[in-house]
């Protein structure tokens, strides 16, 4: 089977139309479990007082006001993403925060070359890189939004034994509508679990001083209900993955997935294992 990377970016697209109000939702959950990684992130990127930051792929824009606080009104956040509805509650959340400084701007993230040339001091991606068709066009159009010396750093998934809270789910789909093994090379959650893979894909693009950081980013929830609550209303690809399924199947097949995150519940509730990368590099 040949990887479509034209019907993936549509699919991707309205994926997060449809979830833009339910990630916009979950944000203090994803803030909770991604926020010691975003402050990792903005450190490797170099993000201080007056920093102009791009964020790619940057979804409802949780990471983006971070990043805003930190570059204070004389610096500059200008948030992109393939879907308008998503970018319309980052920039609701900017406003409603009083950060002025951000802005967005609708942009597919590998066609980010050319459209600011060398006029940030730094770029960051929480979680958006690894979904690239073509992530070496990606990360040489950032490398080239930024200023020399600029620096870029992004969030991506560790391998997915380390990361079981999403792999579970997504083996448990694969599995029950018969898709196959994704191909080498195509993008998703674990495309670059491997440190030396990350490593190669910067430097491959120009990135120089090349480093990545490794961090466990458990997920906390009440209960393994919670987690598939959380799952099922924000993560738009696995809905996706079970669109060939019958709709009494898909049920049966939600009911399995929180029969599996059991596995992760304590007496403190939920504890869903996952590790991060936080790659970054310089121009």
């Amino acid at each position: 089977m040949t990887f479509d990377a034209v019907a993936y970016k549509a699919t991707t697209r309205q994926q997060w139309q449809d979830a833009a109000e339910a990630w916009h939702r979950w944000g203090p959950t994803l803030e909770e479990w991604l926020g010691a990684a975003t402050e990792v992130m903005l450190d490797a990127a170099g993000v201080g007082r007056g920093s102009r930051v791009l964020d790619v792929a940057g979804g409802a824009g949780g990471q983006s006001l971070v990043a805003a606080r930190r570059t204070g009104p004389d610096g500059s956040v200008v948030v992109t993403d393939v879907s308008p509805a998503i970018l319309a509650y980052a920039q609701r959340a900017a406003d409603e925060s009083g950060l002025r400084q951000v802005s967005t701007f609708e942009v597919d993230g590998e066609e980010i070359g050319g459209r600011w040339s060398g006029e940030f001091d730094a770029a960051i991606s929480r979680l958006g890189v690894i979904y690239f068709p073509d992530r070496a066009k990606a990360l040489r159009g950032i490398r080239s939004t930024l200023r020399e010396g600029g620096r870029f750093a992004a969030v991506v998934y560790s391998t997915a034994e380390r990361n079981p809270f999403f792999s579970v789910p997504a083996a448990l789909i694969r599995s029950r509508a018969g898709l196959p093994a994704p191909l080498p090379g195509q993008p998703g959650p674990f495309s670059l679990a491997d440190p030396a893979s990350a490593r190669d894909a910067l430097r491959d693009a120009g990135f120089r001083d090349v480093q990545v950081e490794t961090m466990d980013a458990p997920l906390f929830l009440p209960s393994a209900a919670d987690c598939l609550r959380f799952e099922r209303e924000s993560f738009g690809a696995l809905h996706q993955m079970l669109s060939g399924v019958e709709e009494d199947e898909r049920e049966r097949v939600w009911a399995d997935i929180e029969a599996a995150l059991r596995e992760y519940e304590t007496e403190d509730g939920f504890v869903g294992p996952c590790e991060l990368h936080v790659i970054s590099g310089s121009r």
